[in-house]
């Protein structure tokens, strides 16, 4: 049976128990800047795995990884270039997913054999909480069937996913709009995959002074 929480009950022991779900290979509904996400532990094959199923997503699209801290970032991926380095400064905690060469750790599901993965840390405090406490990184993929439109309450959740949900953190309506903006690292300059809710406009005087340092 899912099971939905009102985040601001007693958020300590909301997120203490959300850790748990999560630790235990479940499937945890998280707020986040924009649109709820799905939570699963991101270095749980067999939870991944369940997360493809209840989105009913291809494998041949990638998973986003949600982290507590730029230096938690450093266990999941191959180096941090300056760029990245200063993207981070600039955009973290926020809306802004870099992708970066995928650490040894990664699963393959989520990058989709790619050997990149996009990595946030986000400015809402839950999910950045949630990671911190289960002390893993952990999914950050819309609360959304593959194709259809990011669920921005606990009801719509329950709506769309019935018991595919463990658990609900309802933190009432989320923004919704535009989804975080993907920028990949990897090449120089960096590319912006998705422009979402953090503008081309904003990135342009960094991504600038990167091209012209090649």
């Amino acid at each position: 049976m899912s099971l939905v929480i009102k985040t601001g009950k007693d958020p300590d022991a909301v997120i203490g128990e959300a850790a748990q779900v999560i630790l235990k290979g479940g499937v945890v509904a998280v707020p986040t800047e924009s649109f709820y996400g799905l939570a699963v532990d991101a270095t749980n094959e067999r939870a991944i795995k369940r997360l493809l199923e209840v989105k009913k997503r291809p494998p041949d699209n990638p998973i986003l990884i949600l982290v507590s801290s730029i230096r938690a970032l450093e266990k999941h991926v191959r180096g941090i270039s300056t760029i990245a380095q200063q993207l981070m400064e600039r955009f973290w905690p926020g809306g802004l997913t870099i992708i970066f060469e995928a650490g040894p750790a990664i699963s393959p599901l989520l990058t989709a054999g790619t050997g990149k993965i996009g990595v946030r840390l986000s400015s809402h405090p839950v999910p950045t909480e949630l990671s911190k406490i289960a002390g893993v990184p952990i999914t950050g993929t819309s609360a959304n069937l593959s194709g259809r439109p990011g669920c921005v309450t606990g009801e719509e959740i329950i709506k769309t996913f019935g018991d595919g949900v463990d658990l609900t953190l309802d933190d009432g309506e989320t923004q919704g709009g535009r989804g975080s903006t993907i920028l990949d690292a990897t090449v120089n300059p960096p590319k912006i995959l998705r422009e979402g809710m953090v503008t081309r406009d904003q990135l342009g005087e960094l991504l600038y002074f990167s091209r012209n340092e090649k």
